[in-house]
């Protein structure tokens, strides 16, 4: 008997869709729809391993199929899973194997079922490496190193049998405020871009197909409100918060997640504007396009009725739901004609398009081998991606490089000893004794003989200041204190939680978290007690670093708790402390650079460095200006940047093409690892109100003492471009300024005309 077309590998994909749709009943197709399942509830521990429960077989039997199982591997305090019960490397293989052959071989037609998993910062799953948040990898200002990262952790994934990996890369840190600032790469769309394009290609390399959260806007919801409102108008959310998206797009994304808050009135998810006349029909996406954690169910507050909900995110161009109550029922939609089944056919399409691409149907259980052996290791990686993201904010007098030969150092603060603060959320459980605290660190790199006192001297939240005195007086018979706060997204078994894994802040803090998912923050000040021990080590007299292990900027202390320097560990994982303290004694150059600006206060919101240019002057009682800027990062030798040069000072819109050259000197003693940033700043033309500057290009150079090195940028339509009356990118006729510097805030400028015409290029 001849096989039919949809088992046929060499047959194009199109062919195979159009055959298996064919041979597809109503409640199959419905099927193919839904992740409705929480992975962990498929599975339970039996003897010395696992088997599927009863409950998952119910859930393949009810549409004859499973479209997508979301987190088989998940493990976390929302899951509740932990080593004690859940999937190690070797039982997640097992299990997914197990999971995949059931649906293969107790269904009408055997279509394989796609693994999804979270894949935030390296795969949420009990040993799955975990790497530094996307906040992190942002400082690094180095795709290619993040890229490097993504691609052992995608393998690991992979090797354990799971397809797609959900990872946050489209939200902007418009109001640090966000609880989710630690899943953004960045404030700025162009640096948030390249970070997707690397996300994708890393992915791609271990064969895992990558789902982009979130779209459209999150992290521009009002006053930092998690799944909140947004006031964003069709042309902000152009020129800044679509272009991680189209990024993706084109480099390969396999999915985009719709995000939970509105625009324009109505939620993402049934907005049809973002999910089909823009996404499919303007950028040609072919891929899926998946709801959030019950997301749709939310809709029937807009319906009144979950069939019609379900008939509403369908329509708008969702195509999977997560977890809900609606897209089930979208039998009954068609039944009762409120969408097409036509409509049903091209969603499911798109799902099975997808799994044969992944090549699900020749090969659908893993093998349990790791492909990491041909790609870094993802460990490594991560330590790396560490090291390039420590940010140097602030010197004063010399202290670092710290010297080895410091007889006492006191290590103080309430992040100084803990692994669980270092990983951010979204991170599974650790294995007891696993990690390297920035304690560990410091212990690790001192010389023989060097004494290094530790004391927390206060809780992470909290007014408490009862253990205060202790670390005054550990920092007082020291040479230097090393002052380690910040905040922590750590979860733990008390934490609350809403349905979707969100923690419930309320208006407490829940289990010490002070940031993450759900756990926004109305002042951005370090909480009181942190504050207080901070002042009260910096009035000892003992020379104090402090280090920020954080997942959002905080606004810091003035004056009057002064610091001989402070650096910005963004979240840096399991290993962060190596990473920290090398930077602090030298090791490596500190080459980290902010991708989001630190500012003086939540009063002052927004600061972020491309706002539109109205020349505002700044408030009574304090600058309307960061603390530190976009881009900002030191490092222990000096460099001096000259004029940028043009190879052209006018250009045709039609098709300019230039080069921007600019001279970097180091005229300090130690090498430099410089960032070199390309900005256009609009003087006058264009059809909308500009900005006061926008990031268009960085180069990365190292450059030994005494001497220099050109940072060498091709000027193009992509760097010159900006959002047209059409919504669309295109270069308008008009004078800009390109400029280069080490910051957003310190750059030098050449004039650049733009002309009508290519024939007036000089």
């Amino acid at each position: 008997m001849t096989a039919p077309r949809y088992r046929d590998p060499a047959a194009p994909v199109p062919e195979r869709v159009r055959d298996l749709l064919g041979r597809m009943t109503l409640a199959e197709k419905v099927g193919q729809l839904n992740q409705r399942m929480y992975g962990w509830d498929a599975y339970q521990r039996s003897g010395g391993g696992h088997r599927l429960t009863d409950a998952f077989r119910a859930e393949v039997a009810a549409f004859d199929g499973m479209g997508a199982l979301y987190g088989l591997q998940r493990a976390d305090a929302w899951s509740g899973v932990g080593f004690a019960d859940g999937l190690d490397a070797r039982d997640g293989a097992r299990t997914a194997a197990a999971v995949q052959r059931y649906v293969t071989e107790h269904t009408r037609l055997g279509i394989p079922v796609l693994l999804v998993e979270e894949m935030p910062h390296g795969h949420q799953a009990l040993d799955g490496t975990v790497l530094p948040v996307n906040l992190a990898a942002g400082a690094t200002w180095d795709p290619a190193l993040y890229a490097d990262a993504v691609a052992g952790a995608a393998a690991e994934l992979r090797a354990r049998g799971a397809h797609v990996a959900l990872v946050s890369a489209l939200d902007l840190v418009r109001d640090p405020r966000w609880g989710r600032s630690e899943e953004c790469f960045a404030e700025d769309p162009y640096l948030a871009a390249r970070m997707t394009e690397a996300l994708v290609e890393g992915a791609g390399r271990a064969g895992v197909a990558v789902v982009l959260k979130h779209f459209a806007g999150q992290g521009a919801t009002t006053g930092g409100r998690n799944s909140a409102a947004t006031e964003l108008g069709v042309r902000e959310l152009h020129e800044v918060h679509l272009a991680a998206a189209r990024a993706g797009v084109a480099a390969g994304a396999a999915g985009l997640m719709a995000a939970y808050n509105e625009f324009d009135g109505l939620p993402c998810v049934a907005s049809r504007y973002l999910l089909t006349e823009l996404l499919r029909e303007e950028w040609g996406f072919e891929g899926v396009v998946m709801a959030d954690g019950t997301a749709v169910d939310r809709l029937v507050r807009l319906t009144g009725d979950p069939v019609a909900a379900g008939a509403l995110a369908l329509d708008a161009g969702c195509d999977l739901s997560l977890w809900d109550g609606c897209f089930p029922r979208l039998g009954e939609a068609v039944e009762r004609a409120l969408v097409s089944e036509a409509a049903v056919d091209t969603a499911v399409a798109r799902v099975l398009a997808l799994k044969f691409r992944l090549g699900l149907f020749e090969q659908p259980l893993p093998d349990g081998r790791s492909a990491t052996g041909a790609l870094p290791d993802p460990a490594e990686l991560g330590e790396r991606v560490a090291r390039a993201s420590v940010t140097l904010l602030a010197h004063e007098g010399g202290v670092l490089p710290l010297s080895r030969s410091v007889r006492r150092i006191a290590v103080l603060g309430p992040n100084a000893d803990s692994v669980a603060r270092q990983t951010g959320d979204y991170t599974a459980p650790q294995r007891p004794g696993a990690g390297i605290t920035v304690l560990d660190g410091i212990r690790a790199a001192v010389a023989p003989g060097t004494e290094v006192l530790h004391g927390p001297g206060c809780a992470l939240v909290g007014e408490d200041v009862a253990d205060v005195a202790a670390a005054v007086a550990l920092a007082a018979g020291s040479d230097v204190a090393v002052l380690v706060l910040g905040g922590s997204s750590a979860r733990s078994a008390d934490t609350v939680f809403d349905a979707n894994g969100a923690a419930v802040a309320g208006a407490g803090t829940p289990s010490g978290m002070t940031c993450g998912e759900g756990v926004d923050l109305a002042d951005l000040a370090l909480p009181p007690a942190q504050r207080a021990l901070w002042s009260a080590v910096s009035a000892t007299g003992t020379p104090v670093v402090v280090v920020l292990v954080q997942g959002r900027p905080h606004a810091l202390p003035g004056v009057e708790a002064p610091a001989a320097a402070v650096l910005s560990a963004w979240y840096p994982g399991p290993a962060g402390g190596r990473a920290v303290a090398e930077v602090l004694f030298g090791d490596v150059e500190p080459r980290g650079r902010l991708p989001v600006s630190v500012p003086r206060s939540a009063a002052q919101l927004p600061v972020y460095y491309n706002g539109k240019d109205h020349r505002y002057r700044g408030y009574v009682d304090q600058s309307a200006g960061p603390l530190h800027a976009f881009g900002h990062g030191l490092s222990y030798t000096s460099v001096a940047y000259g004029a940028p040069r043009l190879s052209h000072t006018r250009v045709g819109a039609d098709a300019p093409r230039l080069t921007c050259r600019v001279t970097v000197r180091n005229t300090g003693s130690r090498p430099a690892e410089e960032t070199v940033q390309l900005y256009v700043r609009r003087l006058s033309g264009g059809t909308s109100w500009p900005r006061v500057r926008e990031l268009r290009g960085f180069v990365r150079l190292s450059i030994a003492p005494g001497d220099a090195a050109d940072a060498v940028f091709e000027v193009g339509p992509e760097t010159l471009a900006s959002v047209g009356r059409d919504l669309r990118l295109v270069v308008e006729p008009g004078t800009v300024e390109v400029e280069t510097g080490p910051a957003s805030d310190r750059t030098r400028g050449a004039r650049l005309e733009i002309t009508d015409s290519e024939s007036t290029a000089t």
